[in-house]
């Protein structure tokens, strides 16, 4: 590690979805057949926008203007009822598990933010068998701006107690690398998907494939 991380690198912020867990597919076949079924017939190009760090509420404005509150959690349960029957498919990103034990034994503080809903990312916290790990985890039902807005990370160090100066993030989003980086974070970049150039444009210092190998002293 270089001595900037060693002086300031005591916590580290992970976003969920293409971070903890590899779960793009699953969430593009998912929003594909939900939008499908209310009459939508949206292209694979138009799709990408779900995976940019957008909440559950401003995917379905997107898509169908402006809603009302009960529309927003009816429209959001239909679409996570599709989900949920395709959970059992999603694995962990490679590597992060033995990361985040390696983070733990040095004594790194964890949190997650995420765009995603309370009740999933705390369910997918324990499939995971990460219940406990993470001092924070900031979710959608948290904050009233998504990424890029900062709030998000900015709570997520509130919450640990950690100047964002002194915490590093890891997100696959443009999205998510321009909020951390507002928030006043470094930002790691997580792609498998040919958008390193992209990530590196938001402001990522890196990006890496996944978390396989890593360790703590090699982030530089």
């Amino acid at each position: 590690m270089n001595d900037q991380l060693q002086r300031h690198a005591r916590a580290v912020v992970f976003d969920m979805d293409g971070v903890l867990i590899d779960s793009h597919p699953a969430h593009r076949a998912a929003w594909g057949n939900f939008l499908r079924v209310m009459g939508k017939d949206v292209s694979e190009a138009e799709l990408a926008f779900i995976l940019d760090g957008r909440t559950r509420s401003e995917i379905l404005i997107h898509f169908f203007g402006e809603l009302d509150e009960k529309q927003l959690q009816e429209y959001g349960r239909r679409k996570d009822e599709i989900f949920r029957g395709m959970e059992h498919q999603i694995e962990p990103v490679r590597g992060v598990l033995e990361f985040i034990a390696e983070l733990q034994r040095r004594g790194v503080v964890l949190a997650v933010a995420t765009s995603a809903s309370e009740i999933r990312t705390l369910s997918t916290i324990e499939r995971m068998g990460l219940g406990g790990c993470f001092e924070a985890v900031i979710t959608a039902s948290d904050v009233s701006a998504g990424k890029p807005d900062p709030m998000v990370y900015r709570l997520a160090c509130e919450r640990m107690g950690i100047a964002a100066n002194q915490a590093v993030a890891f997100d696959d989003a443009s999205a998510g690398i321009e909020a951390a980086r507002a928030a006043g974070m470094r930002c790691i970049g997580v792609a498998s998907n040919g958008v390193t150039f992209k990530l590196i444009d938001a402001g990522a210092e890196r990006v890496i494939p996944d978390f396989s190998g890593l360790r703590l002293d090699s982030i530089g």
